[in-house]
């Protein structure tokens, strides 16, 4: 299984990218980031739009897209894991597409199969890759069985 990690901004050498990397670094899956961004200044609607096909593009052919999104749906880890358990027993790998400052556009939204949040608050976007990786990481121990999820 592949897991991909799709994300608008490119971030530099910080902790949450060092947090990503043990992550992922941990996972027998392969995950891979990819980085998309518009150069240009735009206005907030034409930006979302140009971020959308960006985001849209760099996901490959016959992957499974959830959109991590502030309305879309809060799942506990053990289920999380169940969704990851669902994609990988169907063969199909996984896009998980973080957008801009100001979310996603709407082709983003409606090619999504799930959209996710990672809770009510407001998380930095550098650290949702950090916070993303952490739970792909716990969804890989409790399919493992490993005690590293203590539910």
């Amino acid at each position: 299984m592949k897991l991909h990690i799709i994300a608008v901004g490119k971030w530099r050498e910080c902790p949450e990218r060092a947090l990503w990397q043990e992550y992922c670094k941990r996972l027998s899956w392969e995950c891979s980031l990819k980085e998309v961004e518009v150069k240009q200044t735009l206005p907030a609607d034409k930006l979302k739009i140009k971020e959308a096909e960006l985001l849209l593009a760099a996901v490959p052919q016959n992957t499974a897209i959830i959109a991590l999104d502030e309305h879309g749906k809060e799942l506990t880890s053990p289920k999380f894991a169940e969704m990851i358990q669902n994609f990988q027993l169907n063969g199909r790998d996984v896009a998980f597409l973080i957008g801009g400052a100001s979310g996603h556009g709407e082709a983003v939204l409606k090619a999504a199969e799930r959209k996710l949040s990672l809770g009510a608050m407001t998380w930095p976007h550098m650290l949702v890759r950090a916070m993303l990786s952490e739970q792909i990481y716990r969804a890989h121990a409790i399919l493992a069985g490993h005690p590293y999820h203590r539910g």
